[in-house]
């Protein structure tokens, strides 16, 4: 039986890599990237039987000689007695256990390589930089491209020559060419000269590798920045070039073991060898670092210092960084400072991030349904204005609970429906987002024409759906109607054929569901849709790219379209500083949402946005477009899978209108112009003027991330769409920079501009500014107010906006039920917080707001000292009669809007509503009055934390 289990288990292999390789093919070609897949799989394939050959030939040559070499004779002696057992087991199997052994050697080395295909591709496509190293004078190129390739080379080689010996020895000692006891040579002089060539050739390959160690040193970490430092320079690139000459000398030492006897010559060629390596490369550089570098490190290191500065800015693209001087001299006069507000408008005040259960509840319309947690940013012509908007796709979730079958899950229950978007700058009545396209089915008449709603391609895509057969009907979105809703029938270009039994046994194999082979409800002409996240989709159809966490769906010319920000990145820029894509992507957003994907833990030092991608959300098509022209790594790769980027021209301008600064490169640029701001090597050195990014003031221990707004910056004629974010002093809680970068595609696209804050009078920072709000008097009642009746506050996003020559803070605070699930709470707008200079103000709306402030109503500074309560928090304020009476009414407000609302009675809820503004504008009016001059009779409870 053994034979046939051999067998079967061999058929079983083969037949579960080919259903791999072959649905991965047909994939491909659903998407038209075919020649992507089949580029991979001929280099993986190449490098697998080219690195497998390599060594398996050269290990059993050296094996093969060996045994040739092996002495006639072998002394008598208690070791050759003991191998003799040995060999009497290994001769008749010999010729097996070798090309067993050497089987499994090459499919090890083989697999390992194979897995460097894009190495190799990238150094036979390779594109100049046009910028040289300052050391060497090299391209960069050949630091990206082609000293990698060099690195796999001499790694594969050394592997061979190491194990060739391994197996060499081996054999010599098994056949009696060496020996450990006897009297006489404890080597033959055939395994001598053999071993010599072989140990020979390593110690060449050594002199090879000491050679282009000294490129590798752009690359140190040994000095004060990345790259070559003065001891690298002065002491190791030196000592590298003469111990590559030693290991020249030693392998001629070697080789000419093959003309004399002894292993005297070798001998003391591989200790000079050893000697040398300890003292040259070790030894020395430590030396000259403690004893020239150290005591006077600046001088030493200043000139390398400033190489690193000029590689890590150009290797960011944050070269073109504008730092401007602001904040000296802020506005002060009322007049001017309306007339900023009046040119304010369009502040995006409505976070993306807190109203995702706000969508969910309102849009969702029936529970198989589903929005992100975290909603996505974009901007639309409405009305003749560019405003922007919060938009997210309404997804589907799966079958409804209870109602569960595979026909269901996998044929009718296959798609989203719908583009729902709401006004950035503006809520409507019950303090709700004011939506611009909602509801089912697509209003023909809605501002964002939409022609094709359904989502066949999303994030919260199933593993695989059926769709498309003939008769076949999959929900479209539910209605009035006596079925309960409307069908539709897919008739996209994307998608497998799966109607032949070969196919559906494939996928039955690669699912591991035998339903799409037994089934008899897959019609004629069904497709297999699978592997349909825009994000997977993009990646398999460009492996070379690292894809932004937030791909986000955009409406162009009535088709829904993910777009996706792809970027080249290398680690092997010489001088450039490294940073891992992980830590510096990681903030609020990413560490509590899943709707944002992490990125890996790669170190890189060189990012460029170089690709725009599309996915159609009907038919999954997918388009990739170059946008940086410049970029050598985009260039090369064009080569490798050619026709597969499409040039930045035929880009289409309604298509081009969405696309936006990408958050993933802004963080990273962030990261590197926290430090790199400072250009002066000296002050770089000392550290002092170092930043970083704050934390998210609503999210403790959390980064804060940046966002997306249209605002002014000083200088502009008008306001643009922008990617913001703000610096902190390191170790310091007060305002060192605020930083944005163009996001509308144009002529100020990508551009960075860097608000530097005095020194001597910095603002204050987010986590500053929100104490302010939480502490400031009139402030504080207003959210005292907003947690009564078993709600709790939600703070938006706190947004920083140049005006007036100063700072302008502006957070939306939300209210949501503090009770379980079973309410189903959501958040809604509060208030609208803002802060500019010392004036803070609570209000309905932003005008409101922003009136208070900047008449100059400045509230009462919060008090220096506090009793803490019994849970260690602070007391409330002692409140007025007509505060309190307002509280009283408010709470009462309150419940009976909650209960209305359980009871689905809009009536009730309206009227509640209308008497909850009425309290909250009585209680803002006795706050006005300030506090009672006595304690209250009653304590006051106390404020429910955030």
């Amino acid at each position: 039986m053994l034979p046939i289990l051999v067998v079967l288990a061999v058929l079983l292999t083969v037949f579960l890599v080919f259903t791999s390789v072959y649905t991965n093919l047909l994939w491909h070609r659903s998407i038209g990237f075919a020649d992507v897949y089949t580029t991979q799989v001929q280099a993986k394939v190449v490098l697998f039987f080219g690195a497998g050959l390599l060594m398996a030939l050269v290990v059993g040559a050296n094996v093969a000689v060996a045994y040739r070499l092996r002495p006639a004779y072998r002394p008598l002696s208690v070791e050759q007695q003991g191998l003799e057992r040995y060999r009497a087991v290994i001769d008749p199997r010999r010729r097996l256990i070798a090309w067993s052994m050497l089987g499994v050697l090459g499919l090890l080395t083989g697999s390992s390589v194979a897995g460097q295909w894009p190495v190799w591709l990238a150094f036979l496509n390779r594109t100049p930089f046009g910028v040289k190293d300052p050391q060497f004078n090299k391209d960069v190129s050949f630091y990206v491209f082609t000293y990698p390739f060099l690195r796999l080379i001499i790694g594969v080689v050394f592997a061979t020559v190491i194990l060739s010996i391994v197996a060499a020895v081996m054999v010599h000692y098994l056949y009696g060419g060496l020996r450990l006891q006897g009297p006489g040579d404890k080597a033959s002089p055939p395994a001598r000269a053999h071993l010599s060539v072989l140990f020979g050739v390593f110690i060449l390959l050594k002199a090879v590798a000491y050679w282009f160690d000294r490129y590798g040193l752009v690359h140190s970490e040994r000095g004060v920045t990345a790259g070559a430092s003065y001891t690298d320079v002065n002491a190791l690139i030196p000592a590298k070039t003469i111990l590559a000459v030693i290991a020249l000398i030693c392998a001629a030492m070697f080789f000419s073991n093959l003309l004399r006897r002894g292993m005297m010559l070798p001998g003391v060629g591989f200790t000079l060898l050893v000697l040398s390596a300890i003292l040259l490369g070790g030894v020395y550089p430590l030396l000259i670092q403690q004893f020239q570098v150290k005591p006077d490190e600046l001088a030493k290191e200043r000139q390398f210092i400033a190489r690193n500065i000029e590689a890590t800015r150009r290797a960011y693209g944050v070269d073109g960084a504008k730092v401007v001087q602001y904040g000296q001299e802020p506005v002060t006069d009322k007049t001017k400072l309306q007339q900023e507000a009046d040119q304010l408008g369009g502040v995006r005040v409505l976070d993306p991030n807190v109203v995702g259960e706000t969508f969910q509840q309102l849009q969702r319309i029936r529970p198989f349904y589903r929005f992100p947690d975290t909603l996505d940013v974009d901007r639309y012509q409405i009305d003749g204005k560019l405003v922007d908007t919060v938009v997210a796709l309404r997804e589907l979730s799966g079958a409804p609970e209870g109602q569960r079958s595979w026909v269901k899950d996998r044929m009718v229950y296959t798609h989203g429906y719908g583009f729902v978007s709401a006004f950035g700058d503006r809520f409507a009545d019950g303090n709700v987002p004011d939506f611009v396209t909602k509801n089912m089915p697509v209003s023909p008449d809605q501002k964002i024409k939409l022609d094709r709603p359904e989502i066949y391609f999303g994030e919260r895509s199933a593993t695989y759906s059926i769709v498309g057969g003939r008769g076949q009907q999959e929900l479209n979105y539910p209605d009035n109607s006596e079925s309960g809703q409307q069908s539709n029938n897919y008739d996209g270009q994307g998608g497998v054929a799966i109607d032949s039994f070969f196919r559906k046994l494939l996928y039955a194999t690669k699912f591991q569901d035998k339903n799409l082979l037994l089934s008899g409800a897959i019609n004629d002409d069904a497709k297999l849709l699978y592997d349909r996240a825009p994000r997977e989709m993009v990646q398999k159809a460009a492996p070379w790219l690292t894809l932004d966490g937030d791909p986000y769906p955009a409406v162009v010319n009535g088709r829904i379209l993910w777009i996706l920000d792809g970027y080249t990145t290398a680690n092997n820029y010489p001088y450039s500083e490294e940073t891992s894509l992980d830590d510096a992507t990681r903030d609020t957003i990413t560490d509590t949402r899943s709707a944002v994907a992490r990125q890996a833990d790669d170190h890189v030092n060189y990012m460029r946005n170089s690709v725009k991608a599309t996915v159609d959300a009907y038919d999954g098509t997918v388009h990739l477009y170059q946008w940086d022209e410049n970029d050598p790594i985009t260039k090369t790769w064009m080569k490798v899978f050619d026709d597969t980027v499409q040039p930045r021209s035929s880009i289409p301008p309604e298509l081009e209108a969405h696309f936006r600064y990408p958050q993933d490169l802004f963080k990273v640029q962030r990261k590197v112009l926290a430090k790199y701001h400072v250009t002066d090597p000296s002050a770089f050195y000392n550290g002092e003027g170092f930043w970083e990014v704050p934390q998210d003031p609503s999210a403790k221990g959390k980064r804060q991330p940046p966002y997306y707004q249209s605002l002014r910056m000083p200088g502009q004629d008008q306001a643009s769409f922008s990617l913001t974010t703000v610096f902190n002093p390191r170790n310091n809680p007060q305002l060192a920079a605020f930083m944005s970068v163009g996001s509308t595609p144009g002529r100020d696209y990508g551009q960075i501009q860097i608000l530097q804050m005095p020194r001597n009078a910095q603002p204050a920072g987010p986590g500053q500014v929100q104490n302010s709000f939480e502490t400031d008097t009139q402030v504080k009642a207003d959210l005292f107010a907003l947690r009564q009746g078993g709600t709790k506050t939600v703070p938006g996003n706190l947004l920083t906006i140049p005006f007036g020559g100063s700072l302008l803070y502006v957070e939306p605070m939300y209210t949501m039920a503090a009770g379980g699930t079973e309410q189903q709470p959501y958040p809604i707008l509060g208030k609208i917080l803002v802060r500019y200079g010392d004036s803070i103000a609570a209000a309905d709306t932003l005008d409101e707001a922003l009136k208070q402030v900047l008449g100059g109503a400045t509230s009462a500074p919060p008090p220096t000292t506090s009793e803490p309560d019994g849970d260690g928090g602070d007391q409330p304020p002692q409140l007025s009669a007509a505060a309190q009476k307002a509280i009283g009414d408010l709470q009462k407000a309150v419940s009976d809007y909650e209960a209305a609302q359980k009871n689905g009675d809009y009536p009730a809820m309206g009227d509640a509503w209308k008497r909850i503004k009425d309290a909250q504008a009585a209680l803002a009016a006795a706050g006005q009055e300030g506090p009672a001059s006595s304690p209250s009779p009653s304590p006051s409870p106390t404020p429910t934390e955030n």
